[in-house]
């Protein structure tokens, strides 16, 4: 069985943001499978990582944009913004989909594993999710 819904969320500030809740509301009708999580946009990004302690949340968010900071002296592509050609190099290193096994009808995360919206741009509106179960 394969099932497919398009989910958004609202705009949020740029971060880090645990959207599991919000994913794991959909998984429904898949007992045993895999999900696969899509974000149809290019200047914000998935990941799973620790959803226990917040401050790693502000540690990523402070990591990349030390990495790569808003307004480089290398980027052309500057119409949108300074923020937003960074926001596609780091959707461009961390990507826009995960794959996560289903196990008794739910997302089969390690303990302290959240899914994570990263959202790069100070302003980058709501965002949209396909969410396609896989399974029996």
């Amino acid at each position: 069985m394969i099932l497919r819904k398009t989910i958004s969320l609202p705009e949020m500030s740029r971060g880090v943001h645990l959207i599991t809740r919000e994913i794991s509301s959909h998984i429904h009708g898949i007992e045993t499978g895999m999900v696969n999580i899509f974000l149809k946009h290019s200047s914000a990004s998935l990941a799973i990582n620790e959803n226990y302690d917040p401050d790693v949340r502000n540690d990523i968010e402070n990591f990349l944009k030390n990495l790569i900071p808003d307004g480089w002296y290398g980027f052309k592509h500057t119409i949108e913004g300074e923020d937003d050609m960074p926001a596609h190099m780091k959707n461009i290193l961390i990507g826009s989909s995960l794959t996560i096994p289903i196990t008794g009808g739910r997302l089969d995360l390690g303990t302290w594993q959240g899914i994570y919206l990263l959202e790069h741009r100070v302003s980058g509106g709501s965002r949209e999710i396909v969410i396609t179960l896989f399974g029996e």
